[in-house]
């Protein structure tokens, strides 16, 4: 069964890699920009049309507020960046904020800041698959139409890819993030041309559209609230900042440096196309609204429900390249593509902070070990299987989705800052080199700011969108520390029960006695075989065990046996209800209780079978001793296989399969070749 479950597993994900092969699984910076960047780079086709979304509720007049909260945006990521750039270099083994909080504020806070990460990693996938589905969608009506199945279908291709291994992966995402982004640059800077140069008049689609605002007339605190709304909903385009934090150890050498330097060139990418494309947007007259069926009027008639509202980025890139031109389709196809790719920025995070928290005993750990490919493939499959289940309940909706989006990481973001903060207090404390404190100041400075800004920002997102959706991923994070603390418990306390004493105890004391017990069911081969290596082991009483279900059968095993003249007692129970495996456990629980400091020794002959289906017809009763036997102490239990001809008409299967590779499983070289190749005389 392994055999041929690793010929599609070949397939799929590719040859096994050796583990002195992990360090040419490391990224240098261009690849390293798109594998742990594409979320925030792609964030800005959805977070400029969320500000005037939001902003529409107000009427068209809210619109002027639009560069104000770009601004603000600006601010928060320059800040955000600026602050992970110490992060990277204070802690360059992956921890990223999870070792921050931990080491500098506690275990309670660095369980809070990884339930908060692994919820928004989760998140990502879901809200950057199902966005990328919906703008796929405008085009092609099957995928709108299927949109659930479709998005799944993306999630376990991107799986697929990152299976294979964090650079192949990476290779394949470059191009076309690299495309978006030269893309949108190309557009801002067309646009500019246009209309500062040319003088051009760049209208959007829905230039001629008017807004029916909800809320007509907002004006004190309501249009506050309203304006913090629009601001935490274009917060969207900062989640996956901290992916390159957490991602340090991915990076080729200075790893560090070169985690700062992607950092630093993801943030202005991002606010520059976050920045370019709400100005094109005021510029070209974009209109958007959150019911755009009843909101968006065209010569004083709603639109209906048969409207399809397209993303802001779409609006602009078709009132600057013109419509159906091929610069705009290349835009459009890139977009799409990169906000599927953007979830790859969580496959990425995600397996690699579970990798550390099962190093520390919050999660199985079954997450810490690499796969075949030197990735962390329980951890890839395990997101994937929570984002298929995100999907699948709320119907691939990105505007029901985006609700959830932010919390978490502006949770990470605030007590990742106050730890660093603590972090620099206590070298402070002992540095006395004077150029050192001075750098430490100035880091720890603009930690103290990001730590204040984040947190405000953390509040107003709370207060703004915990009606509307926050409050499940409040609760995801609730269950997620609630899981880890348990995991974490039970660990640490079979740890505790397994620990070895430092003065002698009942483990190390040698039993009295051994007393071993075949059981047996017929004389044949295979109780021949376990008496035999019974007699072996020297224990200081033998004796045969058989059930009497059969009358019959255990009559003609007394005959059999006294005829044979075997010298081992043979021992019948009887069993009026005719089962097998209550009468043993309880006379080998007899046997313990006559004599504790005992050890019991159970012996079974078990059939050896070479077709998966042989298992249903035998060693069941055998199967189902084993598993009431492991729950009694003193008790060992010890299988005698007999190979049956199946079981070795298998064995030659297996031996041909093994002459035989299968694609990808193993590539000889030049090298290779000449050593198999026999020296001439």
């Amino acid at each position: 069964m392994s055999k041929l479950t690793d010929v599609p597993k070949r397939i799929l994900i590719g040859r096994a890699l050796r583990s002195d092969r992990l360090g040419e699984t490391l990224l240098p910076k261009r690849v390293a920009l798109p594998v742990f960047a594409s979320d925030p780079l792609s964030s800005v086709a959805y977070a400029p049309g969320e500000v005037l979304l939001v902003l529409s509720i107000a009427g068209l007049s809210a619109y002027h507020f639009s560069p104000w909260i770009a601004v603000a945006v600006v601010v928060l990521m320059f800040t955000v960046v600026a602050s992970y750039r110490q992060n990277v270099h204070a802690y360059p083994s992956g921890g990223g904020d999870y070792e921050v909080a931990t080491t500098n504020l506690g275990p309670k806070a660095g369980l809070t800041v990884a339930s908060a990460l692994l919820v928004d990693y989760v998140l990502t996938v879901a809200v950057s698959i199902s966005s990328g589905i919906e703008n796929l969608g405008s085009a092609i009506p099957f995928v709108v139409e299927n949109k659930v199945a479709c998005a799944i279908g993306v999630i376990v291709l991107l799986t697929l890819m990152n299976l294979r291994g964090v650079r192949e992966s990476g290779t394949l995402f470059a191009i076309p993030t690299y495309v978006f982004v030269a893309g949108v640059f190309l557009m801002i800077a067309w646009g500019a041309f246009r209309g500062v140069v040319l003088g051009d008049d760049m209208r959007a689609p829905t230039a001629d559209f008017e807004i029916k605002p909800e809320h007509p007339g907002l004006a004190g605190f309501a249009l506050v609230f309203l304006l913090l709304r629009a601001f935490s909903s274009g917060c969207a385009a900062l989640t996956g900042v901290e992916a390159i934090s957490n991602g340090v150890p991915g990076f080729r050498k200075p790893k560090s440096r070169n985690a700062a330097t992607t950092l630093a060139l993801m943030g202005l990418l991002a606010v520059t196309m976050f920045c370019g494309i709400i100005a094109l947007a005021a510029a070209t007259d974009v209109r958007m609204a959150e019911n755009p069926a009843k909101d968006l009027v065209h010569d004083g008639v709603p639109l209906g429900p048969d409207y399809v509202q397209n993303p802001v980025i779409s609006q602009v890139a078709e009132a600057v390249f013109g419509h159906d031109s091929f610069l705009f389709v290349v835009l459009a196809a890139a977009t799409a593509l990169v906000l599927f790719l953007a979830a790859n920025t969580a496959y990425n995070g995600f397996p690699l902070l579970g990798s550390i928290l099962a190093q520390d005993r919050y999660l199985p750990r079954q997450l810490h070990t690499r796969g075949d490919r030197l990735a962390f493939s329980n951890g890839i499959v395990l997101l994937a299987g929570a984002a298929v289940l995100l999907v699948w309940i709320y119907g691939a909706d990105s505007t029901r989705l985006i609700q959830l989006y932010i919390v978490g990481v502006f949770v990470s973001f605030t007590l990742s800052q106050i730890g660093m903060v603590r972090h620099w207090n206590r070298l402070l404390a002992v540095e006395k080199d004077p150029a050192a404190r001075r750098h430490m100041i100035r880091s720890r400075a603009i930690n103290a700011f990001g730590a204040f800004f984040t947190g405000l920002v953390l509040v107003v997102v709370l207060l703004t969108k915990f009606t509307h959706g926050a409050w499940v991923a409040l609760l995801g994070m609730c269950i997620f520390y609630a899981t880890m603390t348990a995991i974490r418990r039970h660990y640490d306390r079979v740890a505790e029960e397994i620990a070895a004493p430092d003065t002698p105890s009942e483990d190390t004391v040698r039993p009295s006695r051994v007393h071993s017990v075949v059981l047996i069911s017929k004389v044949h081969r295979p109780t021949l075989r376990a008496l035999a290596y019974a007699k072996l082991l020297r224990s200081d009483t033998l004796e045969a065990l058989s059930v009497n279900v059969d009358a019959d059968e255990t009559r003609a095993l007394r005959e059999e046996w006294e005829r044979r003249g075997i010298d081992v007692p043979l021992k019948v129970l009887d069993s009026p209800y005719r089962e097998v495996t209550r009468p043993v456990i309880e006379y080998v629980k007899s046997l313990r209780a006559q004599s504790p400091r005992d050890v019991v020794s159970v012996i079974i002959p078990e059939y050896v079978v070479g077709h998966w289906y042989e298992h249903f017809l035998h060693n069941q009763s055998a199967l189902r001793l084993k598993g009431r036997l492991l729950f009694t102490p003193g008790v060992m239990v010890t299988s005698v296989p007999y190979q049956l001809e199946s079981s070795e008409a298998a064995k030659l299967r297996a031996r041909r399969r093994q002459d035989w590779a299968a694609p990808g499983s193993a590539r000889r070289g030049p090298a290779e070749r000449a050593k198999e190749t026999p020296p001439r005389t």
